[in-house]
């Protein structure tokens, strides 16, 4: 498919399906009381990373079919890791809300792929095996960048010192972060969106033209 503008009519005609993964995710981080920020409501971050998927994803989606589930790995990204479901659970959720065998089988393997390995610390719970897994599952970078970038923009925006000091840790973690998520191959389901790690770079205060020089 590989066409934003084949990708935003799909987006509109499956609206209610959207809408559907669209509740269930933030049901399901409101179940477990979590918050982004300080008092913000965690489905602010979840519909910010869709958002961005939404307006990326068809640099790299290949294919109409891909789209749901693609779109459900962007809202549950964090269900694993912080809303207490397993993967079956994950997998299961996207069959009821209207994902066939296949499409859900594709959404709970991006949202496992995202899910932090066990860790002490920020490296070792986005270690080599954690970018790895990602680098290896259709559409994961795609929707892990988005992920960041949507945490990015919102520490920018914020005045506390918490936010000031994420700002300055994506800042230096971006180099290793974007040399982890480039594809080793060339199927674009594995890509990353060149728009939106331009866009990062900016946000970032990064040489765009360096980097990719290095």
């Amino acid at each position: 498919m590989e066409n934003k503008t084949l990708f935003s009519e799909i987006l509109e005609r499956q609206s209610d399906l959207l809408e559907r993964i669209r509740h269930a995710a933030h049901e399901a981080h409101a179940a477990v009381n979590q918050f982004y920020g300080v008092d913000l409501p965690y489905s602010y971050h979840l519909d910010g990373v869709a958002e961005l998927v939404a307006r990326y994803g068809g640099e790299v989606c290949t294919r109409a079919e891909d789209v749901p589930a693609v779109m459900f790995g962007a809202w549950f990204h964090d269900s694993i890791e912080d809303a207490r479901l397993t993967y079956n659970d994950v997998r299961k959720r996207a069959r009821s809300l209207g994902l066939d065998e296949a499409q859900a089988f594709m959404a709970a393997e991006i949202v496992y792929a995202l899910t932090n390995e066990k860790g002490r610390t920020r490296a070792e719970r986005a270690g080599v095996k954690y970018y790895e897994g990602i680098r290896a599952t259709p559409y994961a970078p795609m929707v892990k960048l988005a992920d960041r970038m949507a945490n990015v923009r919102f520490s920018l925006r914020q005045t506390s010192d918490y936010n000031h000091r994420m700002a300055g840790v994506y800042r230096e973690e971006w180099p290793h972060f974007l040399a982890s998520l480039w594809p080793a191959t060339d199927d674009p389901r594995m890509g990353l969106p060149q728009e939106m790690v331009l866009q990062l770079c900016g946000l970032l205060g990064v040489d765009a033209k360096r980097m990719f020089e290095d």
